[in-house]
């Protein structure tokens, strides 16, 4: 990097820049630059500059020619409408990039000026150093012998302009929504390349030179008022002059010598500087000059301090005075530490609209004026005087000293960052200072565990990943700690404090090349100073990533006199890479750390010695000697004695005993602590006697592990908890009195509860411990400790607040009207906060708060009163209302299913709703007050919005962003702005007009921050709404319906990549978001913009990547000229059809069909037994024909070309085994995938081995199962070979759960794993079939053109029968080498075999039993044939017959392709008039219903066969997708085999001409929906589900066909004669306004119109037509009686849609989405609940049994241990166990839907006794007394006591309907 200057050609010695700066945005000016030429060869000059107006340039006094191409600022695209297109944009942007590197200005040196030498030799030490690899060599260490040629220099003149400049300089003007705000202007760090954007120069930061400024602004800008232009003079004194502050020193202020209306500043900076380290600003700006330290005027070099000034705005004066006072203590400190400040002078700007909090260059730091605080600030003084130091400590680390290679970016923010934390210590104090390293050391703790890479890593040449810069600047600054910790140790040295003296003396002399620093060399410079080779410490803590984890326990040996100290290390972050040694490379984990660790025991006479542990293995045993003898180990010694009263004489104040005392107990002198009375009243707690015995006998008090904090390492070490006590009371190191905190607060009782509140008394603790200690007593208010940590909590608060008059006042029902504030005493003011805060922490085990506490909160703020505090209580106030969001909301998240985001929240007790109330009111008076007088930066509006964000989140209150939207918009505190956006993003801001708003926001914003926050935010909203359920995904319906037991839920987890995909998928497709029209329209000019902020575009990609699908760019084409070849080659063989493995889009509805029918596909799951005379054929036919049926077709009818064909292929190349079936690679990898994923997944466990009826305790299992399968056997049989396609795959997949759901009850764990695995499978196989469908159609259609001559199949004599026979039972004559198809039906007999030989082609048409023969196909019969074929009755008298499906198929191959050919003869229009006039009739529902049911393979015998929805949608997916195009051409019928199970209606005229889709409808074949009225002998199927539902519709269909099976609870709850429900007029109302305003609604709104919609026949399909408007109607006219009537009519309506229009289709997909949001509608209105009334009923009825005493035996759950009765639960099945606790549970948890339900349980619970008992026993007695008593309480609720049967033997629950959930 450093050495770019020899590529170059030339280095920057000096750069002057003069510039004249106009306040309304503009700036225009020129620079001059001293170029040292480093080679004769330098013809062309390439600068950076970026924005620039490039208006003239000359070189040597030469006018020159250049090129300025800034690529920023022509950025375009091949179609910038189309926002598709976002993949090219964001190419060109990289590519934009790219070519800015090499510099936007290219300037032409004149031949005028030559590059010659100028007499003199250099040496190259300079480059040499800069070359030096890291980290090897040892750097910098000798100059090489060999010299370099010096050339003259080359001054170059750019003038320049700027308008309204987008980057490197913020212009900060008043507008409308600010009017008062102050003009000014400065350099921004917007971007990494921002310099370049306001000066032409060479934009890196190791490229440094000197600098000369001058700049001209308008003397004053009240100047620009019309009255004062023409005035001879101007004012004398002006308010507020316009002042310029630039890096470098201020040289002279003179007026312009030609207008006097203008000021010139000149600024010099003789130190090379990078531009990337220059800034300056301009305005009215206030000085304040801060004075010098008058006891160190001169220092010890005799110099004086450097001057120091601080720049505000107008307004902030008496801020900015309180905010910089400490700047020359920390600017003496830093001299007085490290040496000479490097610079003339410092200054502090303070800038509005700032985009970070701060901006470092050359004797300058730009500042943001959020910094600014008054006298009156408390919290803000630590913030902003740690980074104000910080700020001046980068002067010496950052500015003047450089990273060498960016891989040291570690070391310089590091050491900025560890001198500005020892000003800290200075300035806060030590307690201060180790407290914070203790934080900084837990956060890198939970971050550093293997996902974070070292902080140091030379190998990468680019910048630290911004992601990772945080987490860089937290480490680095631990490191070195630890570092002089280690360095210190050796003795002779002192660690750091004598490193970086030496280490800036350096750079001041000259020394440091460059003022480079490299990683190396300042390991080499601690190596010298101190004599430790710090190489190991370097590769652990710096070259390396992780911490170590150390468990520590102690034992004293008595025998040896020593303490024996176990040791165990672990290293998390190599655990989480041991098996990727890719990660390891990358990473770099540390598998053990060596090194010393420092222990201190503090042992019993109370003398502390410290020992140190040699740490070089993971596990050992250390044995440290005990110093104090024995016999000496007691209590009464008079060393303790003595010591003991030496300490309670320094608690009362005397000094010399203080000074005495090493160490002070912190608890004595607490007076309240000494009174018994007071103790009482604390409730203080005491150790017993075996304690103190105990603590007597111990040998030492207590042990310190990292005593000197050597280690970043989470340490465990097991030692007593009153030893744990006496570290708190006893050790003075704060860290010590935390970590005791830390681990005491894990075990909570009462001692350590007094303990704590001991702490928070004791004003000798630090400040931030008794914080500590506060938030610890949460762990002690419990309902265990009889909420003992919640009294102390209110107790401590106490002390802020009027006492109760009378002093045993029960605090939990106390007001606290707090005293006016007063924070003087600043301990006590954080103390106070902490304690509000661990107030609001106490939980109910239900999560919820106490109410007392909520009234407590609320009235600190209804009572607060800051008249007579000196200091402000707006972050006071704020954390109160934080406090009191915490305390709202419940901690404990909602049950799995119980809720979700479109129904209401959870539901509230009339108590918690009140306090709510009141809650929000308190705090929205807050709001109001802050509008009328503003805190300071509306911190407290801030704290509100935040608060109805925490509700809303929780579903307390409704998300209404109207009363915060104004906030959002200009003129509000930025801020305020931002949590108003925040709160906006969480609700729904993606409809069209807030979108709008939001995108001109990201656009045209004045504030740079807000438009980076909000454009940020839009991209990471979309997930967080996704995840919290605002947002639908195609997951949200698995949890419609949860069953009890849970497990419909656990399938949601699937693995992350494809919730992923799921998640953007879902985006994209909705009409809310990925379709937008605001997104749309508004995304690529933004991101096209020359003045687009850089991040912003950025975001704006994302999104676009997020939302819309990208258009592939079509790859550059290279045309290669080759000369002619004689050579005549023969073409190569035509090779096999190999389908891409990329999804390719299929053929849309709008374009020419390729046929007049849509392609046939044969049902997926057919099994197909292979034959000797399968053959791959690479032909295919013209038609778009798929490739399962293209593979059909070849089989049962092959051509001798296609045999041929297939024959010249197999010879060429060696076949794989797993395809030495034929199956297709493409079919090899899907199902090698699926398997893969089925095997990964955790419903699979069972079905991973084969069935072990030993192991698997199924000793009948083969008797039943005939045909085992498992994932291993079908593994091993793919690999093997033997599946010919991947149905074959899917059909032993089918089998396999066949067995399982044979063999396995309904509701048995084995059941519904395999429901739930089929449920995985089936989304998964419909999206491969889907996948390698579409590329098949794709092959397919790109082979077809031009067709060959001999693609299709010439139509032959026997087949041209078979297609013209009237029965489907007809057969064609014998082809050699058709496959046989065995199917097994589900309603006809079973065992008959395959037939193996076709049956003659006249033989009569049998008839199957309970179906009607099935009539030709349209596909079947050719349009021209003389007449169409008739529809025949079933014959009388069928003969037996199996129908192998092989003739239907053959019929269709043949019919296909006899269409074709007639296709290709006759002319379009004319071949469709005559396809409608020969439209045959339909085949019967009878044999249809056979189709459809053909893949269900059945494993032994089931009486119904339900519908499969899934089989539905797979076939669908072998037709070409279709999309609504109105009075587009349409693809022809469907002839995919469709259920119709309704064989006494008459077969549907069949339409052929294209219609457009519109209401429900579409002009393609009609389905007969199941459902409707069915005289087959079978019973009726059920109505059609989604997929969704499938395992509950299969488990109902089980169930049926199952009559023996036992009855569960899942069998329960379907009973035969559904119960009916009133209707509603209201709840149906709502539910008809809900399902008209999902956007795919409109369709299904007014009645089909045949001619207006292009269906002429529908009504011959539909025979019940039905839409929302005439549900309406009829609910106006009360048409309805039941809320079941009107359910019907509304699923009439999805079920007329899919019976009209194939799968796929518009409609269809319009139906599921209405039906999605009908579903969950209906789910809600038909909700039971027991009313209110009747649920506190219920709860007194069960509180009087409670106390009833003949209810004792009742009262608890049975445990059949401790009763002694172990087969408790053989007799009474454990779901059916019921006592009255886990009733009252019940009823609480409102699990009851009525009062019959409730006694439903009661009866259960008294029939479980009588039967385990015996109604003679005593417990029988007892439980007919209490069946008799509560009924008795519930007749008066129920009205009457005769609505059960009094039997005994009544079944549990007959009616019940539990809310599931």
């Amino acid at each position: 990097m450093q050495r770019e200057h020899t590529r170059r050609g030339f280095t920057i010695s000096h750069q002057k820049v003069v510039l004249e700066i106009d306040f309304s945005g503009l700036i225009w000016g020129y620079t001059t630059i001293t170029l040292n030429p480093t080679s004769k060869d330098l013809k062309t000059i390439h600068l950076h500059a970026r924005q620039c107006v490039i208006h003239g340039v000359t070189v040597g006094s030469f006018p020159a020619d250049f090129v300025h191409n800034d690529p920023f600022a022509h950025l375009s695209i091949s179609n910038p409408q189309d926002v598709h297109n976002h993949p090219e944009l964001k190419r060109r942007v990289y590519s934009a990039l790219a070519e800015s590197d090499e510099g936007e200005l290219s300037i032409s040196i004149p031949r005028e000026v030559a590059v010659t030498p100028s007499g003199s030799r250099a040496q190259a030490g300079l480059v040499s150093e800069a070359a030096t690899p890291e980290p090897q060599t040892p750097g910098h260490i000798a100059q090489p012998a060999h010299s370099v040629t010096e050339y003259k220099q080359i001054e170059v003149t750019i003038t320049y302009s700027l308008k309204n400049p987008a980057d490197g300089v913020q212009f900060v003007l008043p507008s409308d929504a600010y009017s008062t705000r102050v003009p000014h202007v400065f350099t921004t760090p917007a971007s990494p390349d921002a310099a370049r954007c306001w000066v032409p120069c060479i934009d890196n930061l190791w490229e440094k030179c000197a600098w000369d400024f001058e700049f001209v602004v308008p003397r004053s800008l009240e100047q620009h008022d019309p009255a004062s232009d023409h005035e001879d003079e101007p004012p004398e004194g002006d308010e507020y002059p316009t002042v310029v502050v630039c890096s470098g020193e201020l040289t002279e202020q003179v007026a312009h010598p030609y207008n006097s209306s203008k000021t010139i500043f000149l600024f010099s900076q003789s130190v090379a500087t990078s531009v990337q380290h220059i800034a300056w600003a301009a305005g009215p700006f206030h000085v304040h000059t801060i004075p010098t330290d008058l006891s160190t005027a001169e220092d010890a070099s005799g110099t004086t301090q450097p001057l120091m000034n601080a720049f505000c705005l107008p307004g902030h004066e008496s801020h900015l005075r309180s905010t910089v006072s400490f700047m020359r203590m920390a600017m003496s400190f830093y001299v007085t530490e490290f040496g000479s400040y490097p610079f003339g002078s410092y200054k502090l700007v303070f800038v509005e609209e700032l985009p970070a909090q701060r901006y470092d260059a050359a004797t300058l730091s730009l500042i943001t004026v959020d910094m600014l605080h008054g006298d009156d600030a408390i919290d803000q003084v630590f913030e902003a005087r740690h980074s104000l130091g910080h700020a001046l400590a980068c002067q010496w680390i950052g500015v003047n000293i450089q990273q060498k290679m960016w891989s040291d970016t570690w070391l310089v923010n590091g050491l900025g960052l560890y001198i500005a934390g020892l000003f800290v210590r200075k300035m806060f104090g030590t307690n201060e200072y180790r407290y914070r390293l203790k934080k900084d050391m837990e956060r890198v703790i939970e971050l550093d565990n293997g996902s974070m890479p070292p902080i140091c890593q030379p190998q990468t040449l680019e910048p630290p990943d911004a992601a990772n810069l945080a987490f860089i600047n937290l480490k680095s600054p631990l490191v070195l700690h630890i570092l002089d910790r280690r360095l210190g140790k050796s003795g002779t040295s002192l660690g750091l404090s004598r490193v970086l003296p030496k280490l800036f003396l350096s750079a001041l002399t000259g020394d440091m090349p460059n003022n480079l620093l490299s990683t190396h060399s300042f390991l080499r410079m601690c190596r010298k100073v101190s004599g430790i080779d710090p190489r190991s410490f370097a590769e652990q803590w710096i070259y390396g990533s992780g911490c170590p984890t150390f468990g520590f326990s102690a034992s004293f040996n008595r025998k040896k006199m020593a303490v024996e100290i176990t040791m165990r290390q672990d290293a998390p972050a190599y655990k989480a890479h041991e098996n990727n040694e890719i990660a390891k490379l990358m990473m770099k984990p540390v598998p053990f750390f060596e090194g010393q660790m420092t222990i201190r025991i503090h042992e019993a006479d109370g003398t502390p010695y410290e020992h140190v542990l040699d740490i070089r293995s993971p596990f050992k045993r250390y044995e440290v000697p005990f110093n104090t003898k024995y016999k000496r180990v007691r209590r009464n010694t008079k060393r303790y004695l003595a010591r003991q009263a030496a300490a309670q004489a320094a608690a009362e104040g005397d000094a010399d005993a203080a000074a005495a005392m090493d160490m002070v107990d912190m608890g004595f002198g607490l007076e309240i602590w000494e009174n018994e009375q007071e103790r009482e009243n604390w409730k203080v707690a005491d150790w017993t006697e075996e304690d103190e015995q105990n603590m007597a006998g111990q040998t030492y008090e207590w042990i310190r592990i990292d005593a000197d904090f050597e280690w970043i390492a989470a340490i465990a070490f097991d030692q007593k908890d009153y030893m744990w006590v006496s570290q708190l009371q006893r050790d003075r190191d704060v860290v010590a009195q935390y970590e005791a905190i830390c681990v005491l607060s894990k075990t909570p009782n009462a001692i350590i509860s007094s303990t704590f509140t001991k702490t928070v008394l004791v004003t000798n603790y630090f400040y931030r411990i008794r914080c500590e200690a506060a938030a610890a007593l949460v762990m002690c208010a419990s309902q265990k400790l009889d909420w003992l940590g919640l009294f102390h909590l209110f107790k401590l608060f106490l002390r802020y607040c009027y006492e109760p008059e009378d002093p045993k006042a029960d605090l939990f029902n106390h007001t606290y009207v707090p005293r006016p504030n007063d924070f003087s005493d600043l301990a006590e003011y954080f103390v106070r906060k902490a304690i509000l805060r661990a107030i609001s922490r106490v939980r109910f085990e239900n999560g919820k708060t106490p109410p007392v506490i909520r009234r407590f909160l609320i009235d600190q703020l209804r009572y607060n009163d800051n008249t007579t505090n000196p200091y402000a209580d707006a972050l006071y106030i704020c954390t109160v209302i934080s406090a009191l969001g915490c305390a709202t909301v419940s901690t404990v998240p909602p049950e799995r299913g119980e809720f979700i985001s479109s129904e209401s929240g959870p539901v509230q007790d009339p108590e918690d709703a009140e306090l709510l109330k009141k809650a929000l009111a308190e705090v929205d008076r807050y709001r109001s007050m802050d509008r009328l007088i503003p805190t300071f930066h509306n911190v407290v509006t801030v704290a509100v919005i935040e608060f109805h964000m925490l509700l809303s989140l929780a579903s307390l209150i409704p998300h209404d962003p109207r009363p915060f939207f104004p906030l959002t918009r200009e003129g509000n505190y930025t801020q305020v702005r931002i949590a108003a956006f925040d709160y906006l993003f969480l609700g729904k801001w993606y409809v069209p007009k807030i979108m709008r708003y939001v995108l001109a926001v990201m656009a045209n914003d004045s504030s740079r921050i807000i438009r980076r926050h909000v454009a940020r935010n839009a991209c990471q909203s979309l997930a967080l709404l996704v995840t919290m359920g605002e947002m639908k995904t195609p997951k949200e319906t698995d949890s419609l319906l949860i069953e009890e037991d849970g497990n419909g839920a656990e399938k949601a987890k699937e693995n992350k990549k494809s919730e992923i995909d799921l998640m953007i998928k879902a985006l994209r497709k909705d009409r809310e978001v990925g379709k937008n029209e605001a997104i749309r329209e508004f995304l690529m000019p933004i991101a096209l913009a020359p003045d687009a902020d850089s991040e912003v575009r950025w975001c704006l990609l994302k999104l676009a990547d997020l939302l819309i699908r990208g258009a592939e760019e079509a790859p550059p084409k290279v045309t290669i000229h080759l000369p002619p070849t004689p050579v005549a080659e023969a073409p190569p063989s035509i090779p096999s059809v190999k389908l891409p493995s990329k999804p390719v889009r299929t053929t849309k509805s709008g374009g020419p069909p390729r046929s007049p029918l849509t392609p046939f596909t044969v049902p997926p799951k057919l099994k197909l037994l292979p034959t000797p005379s399968q053959a791959d054929v690479s032909l295919v036919t013209p038609g778009a024909v798929t490739p399962r049926a293209a593979n059909e077709k070849r089989k049962e009818a092959p051509t001798p070309k296609a045999s041929a064909r297939a024959q010249e292929k197999k010879p060429g190349k060696a076949i794989p085994k797993a395809q030495s079936s034929g199956m297709t690679v493409n079919d090899l990898r899907a199902c090698r995938n699926a398997l893969k994923k089925l095997q990964t997944n955790k419903h699979a466990a069972l079905f991973l081995q084969p069935v072990d009826p030993v192991r698997d305790r199924a000793p009948n299992y083969f008797d039943i199962i005939k045909s085992p399968m498992d994932l291993s056997t079908m593994s091993a049989k793919l690999e093997s070979g033997q599946y010919k396609d991947r149905f074959a795959f899917e059909s032993d997949f089918r089998l396999m759960i066949n067995n399982a759901k044979t063999y396995n009850v309904p509701g048995s764990f084995a059941h519904n794993e395999s429901l739930a695995l089929e449920s995985f499978f089936d989304k998964m196989w419909i999206r491969i079939n889907k996948t390698l469908e579409a590329a098949s159609n794709k092959a397919a259609q790109e082979k077809s053109a031009p067709p060959p001559p001999s693609a299709p199949l010439a139509p032959s004599p026997a087949p041209t029968t078979a297609a013209q026979k009237p029965s489907p039972a007809a057969t064609p004559a014998p082809t050699p080498g058709m496959p046989t198809i065995k199917l097994k039906l589900g309603g006809a007999g079973s065992g008959s075999s395959a037939v193996s030989s076709p049956a003659p082609a006249a033989k009569p048409a049998p008839k199957l039993k309970g179906r009607k023969p099935k009539e030709p196909r349209l596909s079947e019969v050719p349009p021209p044939a003389p007449a169409p074929a008739p529809a025949l009755a079933p014959s009388p008298a069928p003969p037996p017959f199996e129908d192998d499906g092989s003739l239907d198929l053959l019929e269709e191959v043949i019919a296909i392709e006899r269409e074709k050919d007639q296709e290709r003869k006759l002319a379009s229009s004319s071949s469709q008039k005559e396809r409608e006039k020969e439209k045959p009739a339909l085949p019967p529902a009878a044999d249809k219903g056979k189709e459809r049911a053909l893949p269900k393979l059945v494993i032994g015998k089931r009486k119904k066969e339900a519908v499969d929805p899934t089989e539905d949608e797979i076939l669908a997916l072998a037709t070409p997708a279709k999309k609504e195009r109105t009075g587009g051409p349409a693809p022809g019928p469907s002839t995919a085999p469709t259920p119709v199970p309704t064989p006494a209606a008459p077969a549907p005229k069949h339409t052929e001409s294209p219609a457009p889709s519109k209401n429900g409808v579409s002009g393609h074949k009609p389905r007969e929906k199941p459902g409707k009225l069915s005289p087959a002998p079978e019973s009726a199927p059920p109505t059609r589900s989604s997929a969704k539902g499938k395992e509950k519709e299969k488990e109902r269909e089980k169930e049926a066909s199952r009559p023996a099976t036992p009855a569960n609870g899942k069998a329960k709850k379907a009973p035969a004669q559904p119960t009916t429900t009133p209707i509603n007029d209201k709840k149906c109302r709502d539910i008809l306004k809900a399902l008209s305003r999902v956007p795919e609604a409109p369709i299904f709104m007014r009645p089909v119109d045949p001619v207006l919609d292009g269906c002429p026949t529908y009504y011959d399909e539909i025979k019940e037509p039905m839409d929302f408007s005439t549900i309406s109607t009829k609910l106006n006219e009360g048409k309805y009686s039941t809320m079941e009537e009107f359910a019907r009519d509304v699923e009439l309506v999805f079920q007329n849609c899919r019976t009209f229009n194939p799968p796929t289709t518009y409609p269809v997909m319009c139906a599921d989405a209405v039906e999605r949001v009908w579903k969950k509608e209906w789910a809600k209105a038909m909700e039971k609940r027991l009313s209110y009334a009747e649920k506190r009923s219920l709860q007194a009825v069960m509180k009087t049994l409670f106390n009833d005493p003949i209810s004792w035996v009742f009262r608890e759950p049975v445990d059949p241990i401790q009763l002694g009765i172990p087969t408790y639960f053989e007799v009474i099945p454990k779901k059916d166990a019921r006592d009255l606790r886990t009733i009252q549970q019940k009823l609480n948890a409102d699990k009851y839907d009525s009062v019959e339900a409730f006694e439903a349980d009661l009866d259960l619970m008294i029939h479980n006794a009588i039967t385990f008992n015996g109604a003679d026993s005593e417990v029988g007695q007892v439980a007919v007394q209490l069946r008799n008593r509560y009924r008795e309480l519930l007749a008066p609720i129920r009205g009457t006591n005769g609505k059960r049967k009094g039997s005994e033997k009544g079944t549990p629950q007959p009616t019940k309907k539990v809310k599931l959930g």
